[in-house]
């Protein structure tokens, strides 16, 4: 019989312990911040160069409409990243635990996602309540975004560790909202371009979102 090891009382030790009873060596966790960070901050090179390119380039004729495609575009390659996460990781075999990547990239799509809607709102709507209600009932790719950003809400505020444990079981069933609202983002990319059937960027992905259904029940 092993020894049964007891759980620290210390609560900053207790960030490193592990629900099966084993410790979580610090030069591992240290590996898992730094790793968190760098790819956070890897995740903010798409605004940055926005930014770097309106500073060196100017703004361009049509500023809202570039911001309004590379925080929506990125929101939904990060979301699609994140699915994308668990069978690459498992199809290679990788050590260790994927949550941490999981996690960070789903918060930086919802970090481009609130980014995409506060520029809309801001720029495109000039903070019109009005507008946004007309936009919201008569224009179906805003009704379908918004229906998106709102199944992101309860993922964003939930992607704790803490959370986790405290929903349990629940917490998974919560998350999995997150294939629907990559879905969504699809189809509002698809529904707000001119002409769809020459478009290819929206169909490749909604073809990359069809494709990773396919392998989830693999993974």
């Amino acid at each position: 019989m092993g020894q049964l090891v007891q759980k620290p009382q210390n609560r900053a030790v207790q960030r490193l312990w592990r629900p099966g009873g084993t410790f979580v060596p610090w030069n591992g966790f240290a590996q898992v911040v730094l790793k968190t960070v760098g790819v956070a901050l890897a995740c903010l090179l798409p605004v940055v160069g926005v930014g770097w390119t309106f500073y060196h380039n100017g703004p361009g004729p049509n500023p809202v409409e570039t911001l309004l495609y590379e925080t929506g575009v990125w929101a939904l390659r990060l979301l699609l990243l994140t699915l994308l996460v668990r069978p690459l990781w498992q199809a290679l075999r990788l050590p260790g635990s994927f949550v941490w990547l999981r996690r960070t990239l789903g918060l930086a799509a919802f970090f481009y996602a609130t980014l995409h809607l506060l520029v809309y709102f801001m720029f495109d709507l000039n903070l019109d309540l009005a507008a946004g209600w007309e936009d919201l009932t008569t224009r179906p790719f805003i009704l379908v975004g918004m229906l998106a950003y709102l199944l992101l809400v309860p993922l964003a505020l939930t992607s704790s560790m803490r959370w986790q444990q405290r929903l349990g079981r629940a917490w998974a069933r919560l998350h999995r909202l997150v294939y629907g609202a990559t879905l969504l983002g699809a189809l509002h990319f698809l529904l707000l371009v001119k002409n769809p059937l020459a478009t290819l960027e929206p169909w490749l992905y909604l073809g990359i979102w069809v494709g990773l259904m396919g392998v989830r029940s693999r993974f």
